[in-house]
């Protein structure tokens, strides 16, 4: 299955409860930010490649910037617009390898966070992405992205990971490692009025280490300003130069 048909048939209904609490989450996500003073100081244009249901959108349109959201799965797209009313942000329908259709905007910040990034097809579309976004970006400009490093393969029983749980839904992730990918199926189990009912649906990650992302962004003539594991995700901030 594809990631695309992943998220249209199954993780796109259950995408916001798996994430909790929209507010808490959005707000951890602004005080990063403000800790990384990342705010407007050009063109104020941010474009935000994955949107999901807002988490990020809505804390970059708090810090100042008037924001593109641009995600594929209608679900989310519609959480998107119910979560960011009232903002100054716009959504797109889109791919993301497509980024190159938003370089008129001409952003200051492009980012692509919260895995997203492996959700590609192959490191070489994660190089053409990177090339792109960081053609586009303004002088100056940074390129934010968070993702899970894939390339130590988990085993055995540790392959098995609880991801959520309440009453009603318990959501499991199992992993299983190829040599460029990673395939993840995620195991729903929901109680209904006739006893719990199993979905089964998996795609594929890309696995690549975040020092090969920092290579690439590098070759690009970006400068890492942050590369850390944050919250078991690889974050790296790499700056455009002014000259």
């Amino acid at each position: 299955m594809t990631v695309r048909e992943h998220y249209d048939n199954h993780l796109g209904n259950i995408y916001a409860w798996m994430v909790g609490d929209f507010a808490s989450r959005q707000q951890a996500f602004q005080d990063f930010l403000v800790d990384q003073q990342v705010v407007p100081a050009s063109t104020g244009i941010a474009l935000d490649l994955g949107a999901g249901h807002g988490l990020q959108a809505v804390s970059l349109a708090r810090q100042g910037f008037a924001v593109t959201a641009v995600d594929f799965n209608d679900q989310l797209l519609q959480a998107l617009a119910h979560n960011t009313q009232g903002l100054t942000v716009g959504i797109v329908k889109d791919d993301l390898r497509q980024v190159h259709r938003f370089a008129h905007l001409r952003p200051e910040l492009i980012i692509c966070w919260g895995d997203t990034l492996t959700h590609l097809d192959s490191r070489d579309d994660i190089a053409a992405l990177i090339r792109s976004a960081c053609s586009m970006i303004a002088p100056g400009g940074l390129l934010m992205l968070s993702f899970r490093d894939y390339t130590t393969p988990l085993t055995g029983d540790s392959r098995f990971i609880p991801v959520k749980s309440d009453d009603t839904r318990i959501l499991t992730c199992i992993l299983d490692y190829e040599p460029d990918s990673v395939r993840v199926t995620d195991l729903l189990h929901t109680k209904t009025s006739e006893g719990w009912q199993q979905q089964v649906s998996s795609y594929r990650k890309v696995r690549i280490a975040p020092a090969e992302v920092v290579a690439m962004l590098e070759s690009s003539q970006m400068t890492i300003r942050l590369h850390e594991t944050i919250q078991r995700m690889a974050t790296i901030i790499a700056v455009k130069s002014k000259g």
